[in-house]
C-alpha cells in the first residue's frame, strides 16, 4: 500500500503546481455558473416548476464546483500509451490498475478542492435565489458528504476504464469523449436532472451516473429524505464494486495482449 499512497501523495502535490490553470478554471466555471442560473431563473419567471428555484441554484452551484473531479483525465499516461512507454511501468512490482487508480483520486481531489472551495464560498455570498443555500438539514448534509465519496469512487473507475480502452484503441478521444457526454448528461451537469421529466428520472437514478453528483446533491437539498440514503449509498458502493471489477478484468487483460516492439 505505500507504493499505491506515495502515488496518490506525488499527484497531489504535483497539482498544486498549476496555480494559473486552477485560477483560469475558478473564473470559467464562476461564468457558466452565473449564466446557467440566469437561465433558469428566466425559466422559472416564464413557467414555474415545482422544484424551488433556491434548490435549483444550489444544485447548479455544487455541480459546477465539482465540474473538475468530472472532467480530469490523466494526459501523462494517454501520451505513455501512444508512445509504449507504459510498458516501463508495467514493470512495476505493483498493480497497475490501483497505482493509476490512486493517480486518477489524487488528481480529481486536489483539482476539486483548489477550485470547488472558492467557487462555494462566493455562491454562498450571492442573494437567494441566485447562490447556494444552506443544506436541508444538519443529517441531509452528513449523508450528503457520505455519499460523495462512493461517488467519487464512481468517477476514478469510470477514468479507468477509460485508460483500459485506450490500451486497445491507442486513441483516448473516442472514449473520453463517450464517457464525457455520459457523465456530463446523466449526472445532472447539463441539466438538474430534477426537471427531467418523470419517467426519464426512474430511470436515469439506477444508472451509475447519476451516482456521482446528483444522489449527493439531492440528499443535500432535501430532494431525497435522509431515510432514502439507505438504498442510495449502498448502490452507489454497488456500482464502485462494479466499475472496479470490469476497469480491473480490462486492465488484465490488456496486459496479457501487451506487444512491446523493438528495443
Amino acid at each position: 500500500m505505500r507504493a499505491y499512497f506515495s502515488a496518490f501523495r506525488m499527484r497531489l502535490r504535483l497539482e498544486t503546481q498549476y496555480r494559473g490553470a486552477m485560477i483560469g478554471g475558478i473564473l470559467c466555471q464562476l461564468f457558466f455558473g452565473i449564466i446557467l442560473v440566469a437561465l433558469y431563473r428566466a425559466l422559472y419567471a416564464g413557467r414555474p416548476q415545482p422544484i424551488p428555484i433556491e434548490h435549483v441554484t444550489t444544485y447548479v452551484w455544487i455541480q459546477q464546483s465539482l465540474f473538475r473531479m468530472l472532467t480530469s483525465t490523466d494526459v501523462d499516461l494517454y501520451d505513455k500509451i501512444r508512445s509504449g512507454n507504459i510498458s516501463y511501468d508495467l514493470c512495476r512490482p505493483v498493480s497497475m490498475y490501483w497505482f493509476y487508480y490512486f493517480r486518477a483520486a489524487a488528481q480529481k481531489l486536489m483539482g476539486s478542492l483548489m477550485r470547488g472551495a472558492p467557487m462555494i464560498a462566493f455562491a454562498a455570498l450571492l442573494p437567494r435565489g441566485w447562490g447556494i443555500t444552506a443544506p436541508d438539514s444538519l443529517p441531509a448534509f452528513a449523508l450528503s458528504i457520505a455519499a460523495l465519496f462512493p461517488g467519487f469512487l464512481c468517477m476514478c473507475a469510470l477514468e479507468n476504464i477509460a485508460i483500459g480502452v485506450t490500451m486497445r484503441t491507442l486513441d483516448p478521444r473516442g472514449i473520453s469523449g463517450m464517457l464525457s457526454l455520459l457523465m456530463i448528461t446523466f449526472s445532472g451537469n447539463l441539466l438538474p436532472l430534477t426537471l427531467f421529466p418523470d419517467r426519464w428520472q426512474a430511470v436515469i437514478r439506477w444508472l451509475p451516473y447519476s451516482q456521482l453528483l446528483d444522489a449527493p446533491i439531492r440528499l443535500y437539498t432535501g430532494e431525497y429524505a435522509p431515510a432514502e440514503a439507505v438504498w442510495i449509498i449502498p448502490m452507489q458502493f454497488l456500482w464502485a464494486a462494479v466499475l472496479m471489477g470490469l476497469g480491473m478484468w480490462l486492465w488484465d487483460s490488456n496486459r496479457k495482449r501487451l506487444i512491446v516492439q523493438g528495443g
